[in-house]
């Protein structure tokens, strides 16, 4: 920390162009808010204030003991008086030091706490958040919340509040010495020290400026090296014969980049040379003052009392340079706030209901009434749709890409809310359900498996936290993955990699499976669990698969012609709404979007299977060789 206070260098205290643009407003509540951070650590604070009161005094003490060491020591010639006040100022500084540890300490501590608080608010109220906000948004901006501007609260309260108060302390304590040791340099002295800040200020803008316009080249540079040293682009240049082309390009920005370094690098000497001249003649002035009031007005003021306000005059500068430049400094921190507030801000659209029902027995009917929905008002993406699925029963649910399938079984487990009609489990609107029973009734196995990084335990668990190991192997052996983690070295301890990139598509698919058996919902949605798969890993997954459906209420997503036929009803969905019901015979004479689906989709993945199942060719009449053709 530099004597007298804490400042950035002028490299940091100018807004950028964007920052200008989109300044916050700072209302009284915006500080009210920011301040009812700090509110719990009240105490801690009151403490931080005394340090940095106390550590302020101290670090101004030695210029004033150097008066006394040259009046009373220095030019009295006494030795003692001597060695007492240069003993008294090492120790004064010391204590400043130690003190200034404290501080330190507090303030770190105090910013940690906040943060940690901070951290915590904000991932609970991201939690609450529906599908549609981490859809709607951009990953990176929701990391870049929790982690980059939270993070910043922290410089804001061991730098920004802490600097406006310790440098406005030294300020104050400084000035009051000066004027008891003589109000008529201490004017002096205060005239003068804003005229050391013109040539910081003036230069940093400079700087400023050069180091912007230097960041742009230097990125310019960067693109031309990413672009054309690259494999893809080295071939893209040798096949049109640009390496002249591409050359003289680089070399124009690599030239022009060298000469803003050497501007920014003079400037910065300009600098140092027009601020030591400033700081040069305000000692001067005073000297050449205290030497006016002694020599001309016999003054009784001392050597050792303008030595003092010399010192203090230097020790004045960085806070008062810090506290002009504090705008900057504010206005990034009350920016900081603003961003961060803005997600506490946002509306938790899907959230328990007031009296929200736990029902004591599940059945686990499922039933949509004209149920509207759309991500974006002006595009629909479900319109009018009814279907009922009985406790038991399964239906398939097919059709185009982007039809809608995925959309409708997100809306059972509440990921969305209809905008208009209702979904109801049991007989009771979904928005009336307690989420975590709800949610705990449904159980999903989508085409993108997530599995945590650690143990197939680990992720197994996730399920149910009181599963027992045999609980856990009867599962895994009927997602028919038992024997793969059986041949494992460590079994279930077997790391699965970030995402589960250790283990195949097909044996995270079945661990997959194997958590929901083990969560053991009321409701099983398989949403296209194959179709990402070779033919060999579909095949284990769909025998898996299969007992579930015949035994559970289930809800199916897919492309597998055995999986649809197994369901009880078949809906196809198209354009958002449900164009044809029924069974798989029903369906195929209507000459509808089931048949040609069929054409075009089913009979190609019958095709790719090893071989033909009985229902398939008692259905179709096929056998395995054969191109397969509907029952007429």
């Amino acid at each position: 920390m530099p004597p007298g206070g804490r400042m950035g260098g002028p490299m940091g205290q100018f807004l950028t162009e964007e920052e200008k643009k989109n300044q916050p407003k700072v209302t009284p509540e915006l500080l009210k808010r920011v301040f009812s951070y700090l509110k719990p650590y009240t105490k801690q604070l009151c403490l931080v204030l005394i340090c940095i009161i106390i550590s302020s005094f101290f670090t101004l003490l030695p210029s004033i003991i150097t008066g006394k060491i040259l009046d009373d020591g220095l030019l009295k010639r006494d030795f003692k008086a001597l060695i007492y006040y240069i003993a008294l100022s090492l120790i004064v500084t010391l204590l400043a030091s130690l003190i200034g540890v404290v501080e330190t300490y507090i303030n770190t501590w105090i910013a940690q706490h906040i943060t940690f608080d901070m951290r915590n608010q904000m991932y609970s109220h991201l939690q609450k958040m529906s599908q549609k906000f981490f859809t709607s948004n951009n990953q990176g901006d929701i990391i870049t919340r929790m982690t980059s501007d939270i993070d910043g609260v922290k410089t804001v309260i061991t730098n920004t509040f802490s600097s406006i108060l310790s440098n406005s302390i030294t300020l104050i304590i400084a000035m009051i010495a000066m004027f008891q040791k003589n109000w008529i340099l201490a004017l002096v002295g205060i005239v003068i020290v804003p005229l050391f800040t013109l040539p910081t200020r003036k230069a940093g803008k400079q700087r400023w400026k050069l180091t912007n316009e230097s960041q742009q080249v230097n990125d310019e540079v960067n693109g031309i090296l990413n672009e054309t040293l690259s494999v893809s682009g080295q071939l893209l240049v040798k096949l049109f014969g640009k390496e002249k082309y591409e050359y003289d390009k680089y070399e124009k920005a690599n030239r022009k980049m060298i000469g803003l370094n050497i501007k920014e690098s003079m400037a910065g000497r300009w600098f140092m040379v027009i601020l030591k001249t400033f700081t040069t003649i305000g000692p001067m002035l005073l000297y050449l003052a205290g030497g006016i009031l002694m020599m001309k007005y016999d003054s009784d003021i001392t050597i050792g009392d303008i030595t003092v306000l010399v010192s203090l005059l230097g020790r004045m500068y960085m806070p008062v340079n810090s506290l002009l430049n504090i705008q900057v400094e504010w206005i990034r921190s009350m920016a900081l706030f603003r961003r961060i507030f803005d997600y506490f801000d946002m509306p938790v659209d899907i959230k328990n209901a007031d009296n929200a029902i736990t029902p004591e027995t599940v059945t686990g009917d499922v039933v949509f009434e004209h149920v509207e929905f759309s991500y974006d008002p002006s595009k629909k993406i479900l319109n009018d749709i009814n279907f009922t699925l009985k406790a038991g029963n399964s239906i398939a649910i097919v059709g185009p890409s982007g039809s809608g399938k995925s959309t409708i079984v997100n809306l059972i487990p509440r990921l969305y809310d209809v905008d208009s009609g209702s979904v109801t489990f049991d007989g009771i609107d979904v928005r009336q359900l307690d989420l975590t029973f709800l949610r705990n009734q449904v159980g999903v196995v989508s085409q993108e498996t997530y599995l945590f990084n650690g143990t197939i335990r680990d992720n197994l668990l996730y399920a149910k936290p009181d599963a027992t190991e045999s609980d856990m192997i009867e599962a895994l052996k009927k997602a028919n993955i038992w024997d793969f983690i059986e041949k494992q070295e460590k079994g279930l301890d077997t790391e699965v990699g970030n995402r589960g990139l250790k283990l195949s598509g097909g044996e995270k698919q079945r661990i997959s499976i194997a958590r929901i058996i083990l969560k053991d919902p009321t409701i099983f949605i398989f949403d296209e669990a194959t179709s990402a798969l070779d033919s060999i890993s579909e095949k284990k997954i769909q025998d898996a698969i299969d007992p579930i459906i015949k035994s559970k209420t289930s809800i199916l997503i897919a492309h597998r012609l055995s999986t649809i036929l197994a369901a009880d009803e078949i809906l196809v969905v198209k354009d958002g709404t449900i164009a044809e019901r029924g069974s798989h015979k029903e369906l195929l004479s209507k000459e509808g979007v089931y048949k040609e689906l069929y054409e075009t989709q089913f009979s190609k993945a019958l095709m790719e299977e090893d071989g033909v199942s009985e229902l398939e060719q008692y259905i179709w009449g096929v056998q395995p060789g054969d191109e397969p053709h509907d029952e007429e």
